[in-house]
């Protein structure tokens, strides 16, 4: 298997920074938050939970309540995981042999390029960084071979940001259904959208080859509970993935899924709160980036909380990134970290979070760096 090369980075770096401004979730809350938020009985529920296996599919309760967040789909259609990343595994796993060919929108969660890569042919298609990360649907169009059986995206994107207009999402769903494609969208960015009419569908609401990828660590800001899930009409899909989850965690920790249906029974307060934040330190940011005009190549992205603005410094991002961290303990992930083996990457840009208290902080600190560079971080 090739390194994780982003997770490779956050095992040295993600507890040692003392300000980590390139984390990808939305603010986090404690136990006790939570179950203040839930209200009456919530504590005691969490208390008189049984600590036996749960249920390999999730719990019932898990399975209302995660399919409560869709329009169409029944607890039947949802299969819970150890977080995302084993749902990401399984289902390209499961869905994917020698024979076959997938297409991954690219940039994307490195997962979603590489464990294809270890079984089949793969196909990228680049977001187009000079037009705003638009997806090119030409693109995707040529990109489909007789055999392609999957296609990988992710809106809002990891690390863009970038999510496309409901008529190119359809575009995109019609073309897949024409050729019978697997349609895999990890959507754990959703509702974090700038632009509410933004919002897309979930793709397994809308497409019978539809699966759709989400977990409780992005929009909701609890990645302790490691509870994620991908939902799918085809509940046969879901069953074969099932039997590979076997070879994995079996099942989920019985007090994560009772934070879990917590968690959800109050999930609009817990977004309200998460975009309220987000709302704040874009904000931030936008005074920070005005005040160095030349140096950064800045716009809002249309979703999530993280972004991926350009460095213009004539040292280049490696360097800006590495002596940053080295100097003020400020961590960032430059574009090498998101490296493709599919496309050549546009350079020059690097991964910034907006969805966690304390940004102030950290842009201090980036300020104090820039000040004290001079020289040596002027534009190119």
């Amino acid at each position: 298997m090739r390194d994780f090369a982003l997770e490779v980075h956050f095992s040295h770096w993600e507890f040692k920074a003392r300000y980590h401004m390139t984390a990808s979730d939305a603010e986090s809350l404690s136990v006790a938050d939570l179950l203040a938020l839930a209200g009456p009985g919530a504590a005691e529920s969490l208390l008189d939970g049984w600590l036996g296996y749960t249920e390999p599919k999730g719990s019932p309760d898990v399975l209302a309540a995660v399919a409560a967040t869709y329009d169409t789909l029944s607890p039947s259609q949802i299969l819970c995981f150890a977080g995302a990343e084993e749902g990401i595994y399984a289902a390209i796993r499961v869905l994917l042999t020698p024979q076959d060919h997938a297409i991954v929108v690219v940039p994307n969660y490195q997962a979603a390029e590489t464990l294809p890569l270890e079984i089949c042919a793969v196909t990228g298609v680049p977001l187009r960084a000079e037009e705003g990360w638009r997806l090119d649907l030409d693109a995707v169009r040529a990109a489909i071979r007789p055999n392609t059986r999957l296609m990988s995206i992710n809106f809002p994107n990891n690390p863009t940001g970038a999510v496309p207009d409901r008529a190119t999402f359809d575009a995109l769903v019609d073309l897949c259904r024409q050729h019978g494609i697997w349609l895999f969208s990890d959507e754990v960015y959703r509702l974090l959208e700038r632009d509410e009419a933004r919002c897309l569908p979930q793709v397994a609401d809308v497409y019978e080859r539809g699966i759709s990828l989400n977990v409780m660590s992005k929009a909701y800001g609890l990645p302790g509970l490691r509870i994620g899930w991908l939902a799918c009409p085809d509940t046969a899909l879901l069953d074969r993935i099932q039997r590979y989850k076997y070879y994995l965690s079996i099942c989920n920790s019985a007090p994560s899924e009772r934070l879990t249906v917590l968690a959800l029974g109050v999930r609009d307060r817990i977004l309200a709160r998460n975009r309220a934040l987000i709302a704040d330190n874009l904000a931030e940011l936008d005074r920070f980036f005005a005040d160095y005009p030349g140096l950064f190549d800045w716009r809002h992205p249309d979703g999530g909380c993280i972004g991926y603005p350009k460095y213009l410094g004539r040292d280049g991002v490696e360097t800006f990134c590495h002596d940053l961290l080295e100097e003020e303990g400020v961590l960032l992930l430059p574009s090498s970290i998101y490296r493709s083996e599919l496309i050549t990457a546009p350079e020059g840009h690097f991964r910034i979070g907006f969805g966690r208290k304390g940004i102030a902080d950290g842009l201090t600190a980036l300020r104090r760096f820039l000040d004290r560079r001079g020289n040596s971080v002027t534009p190119g």
